[in-house]
Parts: structure tokens; C-alpha cells; sequence
């Protein structure tokens, strides 16, 4: 269930990412265009312009001289030079003066990125004389040009910021939903628990087996660690020292008893049997009790499960290899991923809260160290030792 409702939660994503895309892309469509036609205007203001010039240098035209002057007038913005076939600057309009006269080769290099830019425009003075009109976009296109990209990065911007934040909330929410959980289960826990160990009492009492009762109180034990873990999930856990050695052996003797008896299940260690580190015992065992039993799943009831532990300057390793159906590579990401399971029932808590616990309260690494289908796969988990000396 909770892995249909992932589904739903990543293509609402994927969608709004899609349309955020999409309005992007829109928006910097029109504003182009807006600037291509803006410059359309500039040109055809240009070619008002050589007209007017042709027209001033014909003796022979009859047109009004003052409304002419007055075109030539009215272009403020876009920047022009006129120029002889040999680039001898006739006039200009619209470039910065004080450049031009303090820089002599100003004008020249104006000319130059102007040639570069746009098509220069013939003005036939007469037979003889041909000058040319050289012009280049404005400030205003000039700066329309970039908008576009700037309004780009400020959509895309605000994307990942309302990807983030969603996430962000959607994560918190998740959280806080499964505290509650792990809380009330706790609590309705408690009850069964009080009947358990009336019951194991009177089993004791009425001559039962001891070493049946003894493996029921080992079980009741069990309920009440894991009931104390729920309880604690959500809250910091106090970390304290522990052989790390016998730490797995306890979890392999009570393992042993409660996995097939198809499974072989061997245990080997080149650390000192000494050897110490900072956990919370109760958390810890619950991680190496689900990847064990999640590594007992994957094998059918039926395989060889071992477990090693090794050390390096990071800390300790144990590597929990099984010769199970393995992991398919595009699910190797998402099994610590809340919400994801393989299995038909479960709600895919397991390694989610397991990577939570290793990575957050005691700052180590649990990730798939190898996994290859019908092989198996080993899960490594990584306790540094420096960070509590």
C-alpha cells in the first residue's frame, strides 16, 4: 500500500516538474519573440532613417527638409554611423560622447562590432558617392535579450525551492507519522506483555518444562526489547559501550533458533575478541535482527547466511552476505527508501528505519556492499570507532 502511495507522491513530482518546465519554456518563447520583433522595428527604423538620408542628398527632391531632420530627430535609442566606403565616419547618433572623444578609436571599434552585427544600409549620394549606414540593437534589446535567461533561472529556482520544500514537508510529515506509530505500538504492546509473563509464571509454577519456559521468557524478553525500541524511536539513544564480539553472537544464538533449519548460518570475526564500541544495544540488534531476517526471506527458507566482522581505520565492518535471489540494480536505491518493500505484506519500515538508526544516532554507513541476481547479496554496516574516543 504505502509503495503505491510513493508512486503517486513521485508523479505528482515528476508532473510538476513537467509543467514548471513547460511554463519556463513558454515564457522564454514569448520574450524572444517580443525581442526579435523589437528588433524588427529597430531595423525597419534604420531603413526610415537611410531613406531620409537619400532623400536629403538628392538636390532634385521636393521633400518637407525640416519633417526629414525630424525623423533623424526622433531616433534616440537605436545607434547608428554613418559612414564612406573607406569607413571614414560621417556622423553618428546614439554612442556614448564622452567615449568618443576621450578614446580616438572608439568610434572605429563601434563600427567594426556594428559590421559584425547587422547588414549595413547604401545611401547613394550621387553617381560617384555611396555612403553606408551602419547600426547595432539597442541598449533596451541588449538587455531584453538576457531577460529571458534571467527569468529562466528564477523559474528554475523557484522549482528546486518548491521541490525542496515540499519534500522537506512531506519527509517531516512522514516522521511524524511514523513516531506516532512506533510510539502507540509501543504502548499497546505493554498489555499483551503483563499477560506473557503471568502466563509464563504459572507455566513455571504448574511443572512445564524448564527449557520450554525458558524459551518462552526468551521470547517475552524479545517483545519487550523490541517494545522498548519503538518507544525510543523519535528520541535521541543513549550510546554505550559494548563488546561488539559478543553483541553478535547473542543476536546469532537467538537468531539460530528462529530461522530454518535449512539455513546455515556461520559467524567469523578478526577483530579482538575485546573489542569495544558505542551503541545503543537494543537499536543496533533490531538492524542486524531484520537484515538477518530479511536476508532469510530472500533465500526461501533454504541457503547459507554468514556474517563477518572485520576492522579498518574507519571502524568496524559487518558484512552480512546471503545466497539469496539478490537485489535488482535499479532497486538497490530504493530499499532503504521508506515505503519500499519486494514483499506482498510489510509496510518497507524495516531498512528505512535501519539506515536511520545506523547513519543518524550512531553516525556509521549501512548500505548494499554486492548483490547479484540467484547469487545473493551482502549488506555492510560500517561503526566508526574514533568518534566517540
Amino acid at each position: 500500500m504505502l509503495k503505491n502511495i510513493y508512486t503517486k507522491r513521485f508523479f505528482w513530482k515528476i508532473l510538476f516538474l513537467v509543467l514548471g518546465l513547460l511554463i519556463a519554456l513558454s515564457s522564454l518563447y514569448y520574450s524572444n519573440n517580443i525581442v526579435q520583433k523589437l528588433a524588427d522595428e529597430e531595423e525597419k527604423k534604420v531603413k526610415l532613417i537611410a531613406k531620409v538620408w537619400r532623400e536629403l542628398a538628392d538636390v532634385n527632391s521636393t521633400a518637407d527638409i525640416s519633417f526629414l531632420l525630424d525623423i533623424i530627430k526622433d531616433n534616440s535609442t537605436v545607434p547608428v554611423i554613418l559612414a564612406t566606403a573607406d569607413n571614414e565616419i560621417v556622423s553618428w547618433k546614439n554612442l556614448d560622447s564622452i567615449q568618443a572623444e576621450q578614446n580616438p578609436s572608439y568610434l572605429k571599434e563601434v563600427l567594426m562590432d556594428m559590421k559584425n552585427q547587422n547588414e549595413a544600409i547604401k545611401v547613394e549620394i550621387n553617381e560617384n558617392t555611396s555612403q553606408f549606414i551602419y547600426y547595432k540593437n539597442s541598449i533596451l534589446i541588449d538587455a531584453l535579450k538576457f531577460y529571458p535567461w534571467i527569468q529562466l533561472s528564477v523559474i528554475f529556482l523557484f522549482m528546486i525551492l518548491a521541490y525542496s520544500a515540499f519534500s522537506s514537508s512531506r519527509n517531516a510529515e512522514q516522521k511524524q507519522v511514523w513516531v506516532g506509530m512506533a510510539k502507540e505500538t509501543a504502548h499497546q504492546l505493554g498489555t499483551p506483555l503483563s499477560s506473557l509473563y503471568g502466563w509464563l509464571e504459572y507455566f513455571k509454577s504448574s511443572g512445564t518444562s524448564a527449557e520450554i519456559c525458558a524459551e518462552i521468557e526468551k521470547d517475552i524478553e524479545r517483545l519487550n526489547i523490541i517494545a522498548d525500541r519503538f518507544s525510543k524511536i523519535g528520541s535521541t539513544p543513549k550510546l554505550e559501550k559494548e563488546n561488539i564480539v559478543q553483541l553478535m553472537q547473542k543476536n546469532i544464538e537467538y537468531l539460530q533458533k528462529r530461522i530454518s533449519k535449512n539455513i546455515q548460518l556461520n559467524f567469523s570475526s578478526v577483530v579482538s575478541s575485546d573489542s569495544t564500541v558505542y551503541v545503543s544495544f537494543p537499536l543496533l540488534n533490531w538492524v542486524i535482527e531484520n537484515v538477518c531476517k530479511n536476508a532469510v526471506d530472500a533465500m526461501g527458507g533454504n541457503g547459507e547466511l554468514s556474517i563477518v566482522i572485520t576492522e579498518d581505520k574507519s571502524g568496524f565492518i559487518i558484512d552480512i552476505q546471503d545466497t539469496g535471489k539478490g537485489i535488482p540494480k535499479a532497486q538497490i536505491k530504493q530499499i532503504f527508501k521508506p515505503g519500499f518493500t519486494s514483499k506482498k505484506r510489510g509496510w518497507g519500515l524495516g531498512l528505512s528505519l535501519a539506515k536511520r538508526i545506523i547513519e543518524e544516532y550512531h553516525q556509521g554507513k549501512i548500505f548494499v556492499k554486492h548483490s547479484e541476481i540467484n547469487v545473493g547479496t551482502t549488506i555492510r554496516i560500517i561503526l566508526p570507532k574514533q568518534i566517540y574516543s
